[in-house]
């Protein structure tokens, strides 16, 4: 590992394990600009490293993650928003879109397993990052939302096109349609998340324990595990990925989206008119 200083995260390796907590700056560890940016290099350089062989991800304090940090993206959103966007801003939109995306999938294609420990509220771009992880624990206080819905946005950094393969299509659709939230016993029983624990104590020694007996494998065979199960369906995710991108550079600006964005900042409930 290099002597890098993570402004989004927090990462700890011994003993063939490295421990990664996400640490915002935004709160509930939400995800700004340092977390896009940062999570693909991080990762790159953990899966390179012949010292770890499992990866436990964790949320510091009392959640997981809020997921998107609005506040801190708006830029990014603001040229695609205006009045007359037109294809130089919807293009460089599909590229942060992308871009995004490929920060998760970073995740979802390390050959090092990991390992996520989840309390408190998984959100948005939290559930994205979650469904990458090869396994999910969590404590009993966890609570889970696929949000994108209620504030007029398709969920486009991978949620829709991993979780068909991890809680099923009805499942997904209900969650994704609604944008209801779920406690840690239905995500248990969806399949969201294999075991819950009584603490976030517990669900993260879990999520240690698990990483050990991974971690003693054979590491080559471990990454071929890993690998096989991948195959058949890294292509259908991947095109999922291309498809809701052009999607939302092409259909995402509208009045609802403003009215969410709007909202969130005032602290009220969104109006949506359906333009």
């Amino acid at each position: 590992m290099s002597d890098t200083q993570w402004k989004a995260f927090d990462v700890a390796i011994g003993d063939d394990i490295a421990e990664v907590s996400l640490i915002g700056p935004g709160k509930g560890n939400a995800m700004g600009p340092d977390f896009w940016a940062e999570l693909p290099v991080l990762v790159a350089e953990l899966d390179a490293d012949d010292a770890v062989r499992a990866i436990v991800l964790r949320g510091s304090g009392a959640h997981f993650s809020y997921g998107l940090d609005l506040a801190a993206m708006a830029g990014d959103l603001g040229a695609v928003l205006a009045d007359g966007s037109k294809a130089k801003e919807r293009t460089e939109f599909h590229d942060t879109i992308r871009r995004m995306q490929a920060s998760i999938t970073a995740v979802a294609d390390c050959r090092t397993p990991v390992i996520a420990a989840i309390s408190g509220w998984c959100i948005g771009g939290g559930v994205d990052l979650i469904t990458a992880a090869d396994v999910r624990y969590a404590s009993s206080d966890a609570k889970f939302s696929v949000r994108e819905v209620r504030v007029a946005m398709v969920a486009d950094v991978g949620t829709l096109a991993r979780l068909p393969g991890i809680i099923g299509e009805g499942h997904l659709r209900e969650l994704a349609l609604t944008g209801k939230d779920i406690d840690a016993a239905r995500a248990e029983k969806i399949g969201l998340v294999n075991d819950v624990f009584a603490t976030p104590e517990e669900a993260l020694e879990a999520a240690r324990a698990t990483a050990r007996e991974i971690a003693d494998n054979p590491p080559l065979v471990v990454q071929g595990v890993k690998a096989v199960l991948d195959h058949s369906r890294s292509a259908a995710q991947a095109d999922s990925l291309r498809y809701v991108a052009a999607w939302n550079a092409a259909f995402l600006p509208s009045n609802d989206l403003t009215e969410a964005v709007t909202a969130v900042f005032e602290k009220r409930k969104p109006r949506f008119s359906g333009s």
